[in-house]
């Protein structure tokens, strides 16, 4: 066997393993819980933007939706000054990893309309670089919760970054049994999804999505958030002290493209 052979099925093998351990655990641990795959494209300006959204719409969405990822989000800078563009996708078990990337890059490379962004020049990339977080989503949001299509809608992409570890699980308790999860719906703050990140950067961390009609009920969800009484009590509990050393908080837009 030529060694760049030897060397592919190695790889195909290894991963494959990996998925399949991982997808035993799903079934086993996770219940209906997705595994959420956060994309952020760096772009050099918003003509390459552009184009790259154009082949998200004509090719790799659809090959995605056909090889089970049933609902794709496509996000840009709200304000509209930064060109770059994020993607989720969420899959139904981690085996869905390998699987979905196989079947739909087959199906992106046959395509010969995307010629110009999958076969693009060295000197003329069609996006600077990919970074992906690698997420289990939190049993109280275990599925992506798709929003009603209105114009202007928004959303509001959070990371938290933890000091260690525990702190971070505690973070996520918080959230699931704590109750924080519960005062956002009450204080009418719609979550997309939240997340465990299990690889990316800046670990330990979570990240979330949540999204509003428009900047005005944006506004006033977390001012009723942060001034309801159950957050003040919850806040102050001295099991959740020092969960967050950081956040990260981005303001996004849907593309013409998402199914989100």
């Amino acid at each position: 066997m030529q060694r760049r052979a030897f060397l592919g099925s190695a790889c195909a093998a290894g991963a494959a393993a990996v998925g399949a351990a991982a997808g035993r655990a799903s079934a086993a641990e996770t219940g209906d819980k997705q595994y959420l795959e956060l994309r952020h494209y760096t772009m050099a300006d918003m003509a390459h933007r552009e184009r790259l959204e154009a082949f998200l719409a004509k090719a790799a969405i659809p090959a995605w939706n056909a090889a089970g990822v049933k609902t794709v989000g496509v996000f840009v800078d709200l304000e509209g000054k930064n060109p770059d563009l994020r993607v989720l996708l969420p899959y139904a078990s981690a085996d869905d990893v390998v699987a979905v990337r196989r079947k739909a890059w087959k199906a992106i490379l046959a395509n010969d309309a995307v010629r110009d962004v999958v076969h693009a020049e060295k000197k003329a990339p069609a996006y600077e670089r990919i970074e992906s977080a690698f997420m289990l989503s939190f049993d109280g949001v275990p599925q992506v919760q798709v929003p009603e299509k209105t114009d202007g809608r928004l959303f509001q992409l959070r990371t938290y970054e933890s000091h260690s570890q525990a702190k971070a699980f505690k973070k996520i308790k918080m959230f699931n049994e704590g109750g924080e999860l519960a005062i956002f719906r009450k204080c009418r703050m719609t979550p997309v999804f939240f997340g465990e990140t299990l690889v990316g950067g800046k670990l330990p961390n979570l990240t979330y999505m949540l999204t509003f009609p428009d900047m005005a009920a944006k506004d006033a969800g977390w001012k009723k958030f942060i001034g309801h009484p159950q957050w003040k009590t919850l806040s102050k509990d001295p099991e959740y002290k020092d969960t967050v050393s950081h956040i990260t908080n981005i303001m996004l837009a849907p593309a013409a493209c998402s199914q989100i």
